[in-house]
């Protein structure tokens, strides 16, 4: 059976993404997610020190923020909620695997559930943040980032108009690159999961109702410590990453998705 564990196990199976009440898994041919990013082109000496053991950058330093919706979704009984990714293009060179595709730096995310089970079972590196609902006024689409009412993230996007699907890469990549890593108990700075997994490209039907391109513009705003507290690191390391052009703007609708199940480490 389709039985998976997490704290407190003494209860029995969890339930979750890719687990229902009695192992079963779901259907996430209806799952809706509307995506807004904007990316810019920064230097590639700091963005190379975001990048995990074996990682190198793969192709021109262009950083990616995504606002995502995520909507309909059974293992939450129909609920949503949304994400907030940064990632940007590299390579991964193990001693038998090789993999290249978006590395996922991190991802936010203002439901506690997803975040427990990804971090665990599939090794996203997810935060925990308020992510209001877009503000739309005169075109111009407004999205934030907050903790405890500190806004640490603003976005916008505007002159969006329709755009056609782009065709395949001539280059396609493996899939989305995480670093997984659980910490040694009573033992700082060790670890006893440290590894790279990745996160397949493909293997599920998806239709994208609509698509649209525009302009953008993305901040991070420098944080102190009193601010934000637990995570003050990861806004500041953002905050600092010049942005020497802007690269676009996207909003997309699209339904379908998968539940990761086909997650696999690389070695």
């Amino acid at each position: 059976m389709n039985l998976r564990y997490r704290m407190p196990t003494v209860f029995g199976p969890s339930v979750g993404p890719r687990s229902g009440p009695g192992g079963e898994t779901y259907d996430y041919g209806a799952a809706e997610r509307i995506s807004a990013t904007v990316s810019f082109l920064t230097d590639a000496a700091p963005l190379s020190r975001l990048l995990p053991p074996g990682f190198t950058l793969d192709g021109p330093p262009v950083v990616t923020v995504e606002w995502t919706a995520l909507l309909n979704l059974q293992w939450l009984a129909g609920r949503s909620y949304n994400t907030l990714g940064v990632r940007y293009n590299a390579r991964f060179q193990g001693a038998t695997d090789t993999a290249r595709g978006p590395f996922l730096a991190v991802l936010w995310e203002n439901r506690p559930e997803p975040i427990l089970s990804g971090r665990e079972e599939l090794g996203f590196a997810k935060l925990y943040c308020d992510l209001p609902e877009p503000r739309i006024i005169q075109g111009h689409h407004h999205l934030t980032a907050a903790w405890d009412h500190h806004t640490f993230m603003q976005m916008e996007l505007h002159d969006l108009a329709d755009a056609a699907t782009p065709a395949a890469s001539a280059s396609p990549v493996d899939g989305t690159l995480h670093y997984r890593y659980f910490p040694k108990v009573s033992a700082p700075g060790e670890a006893d999961v440290h590894e790279v997994v990745l996160t397949p490209a493909g293997g599920f039907a998806s239709e994208v109702l609509s698509r649209q391109h525009g302009q953008g513009r993305v901040s991070f705003v420098p944080s102190t410590w009193e601010q934000l507290p637990t995570m003050y690191q990861v806004s500041q390391a953002l905050a600092a990453l010049p942005q020497l052009e802007m690269r676009g703007a996207t909003r997309v609708h699209s339904r379908g998705a998968k539940d990761l199940s086909d997650q696999r480490v690389l070695r």
